[in-house]
């Protein structure tokens, strides 16, 4: 679960402000500690596939958000890529 401190902390780090969520650095970064999170979820609990929706959600919304930024400016996109170790 991510909370307001790690929202924080990831808008701080990616961001230009500690309230700097709406970058685009910033909501994949949220988005991608949710996705790492379900994952340990998923080990657990195989049969949960309403929470399988959910994570299938996120990654495609995570994914539209790095061809946004791959299209907007590509070095910003490879420095996010590299950060996270989001495999592309």
């Amino acid at each position: 679960m991510v909370t307001q401190e790690m929202k924080r902390e990831l808008a701080e780090k990616f961001g230009e402000n500690p309230n700097d969520t709406g970058k685009s650095e910033v909501q994949i970064a949220i988005l991608t500690t949710r996705i790492n999170d379900l994952k340990d979820h998923f080990q657990e609990h195989k049969r949960d596939h309403a929470s399988r929706r959910g994570l299938m959600k996120m990654v495609g919304k995570r994914r539209k958000l790095l061809n946004y930024l791959m299209k907007k400016d590509i070095e910003r996109y490879r420095a996010i890529i590299k950060e996270l170790n989001i495999r592309k």
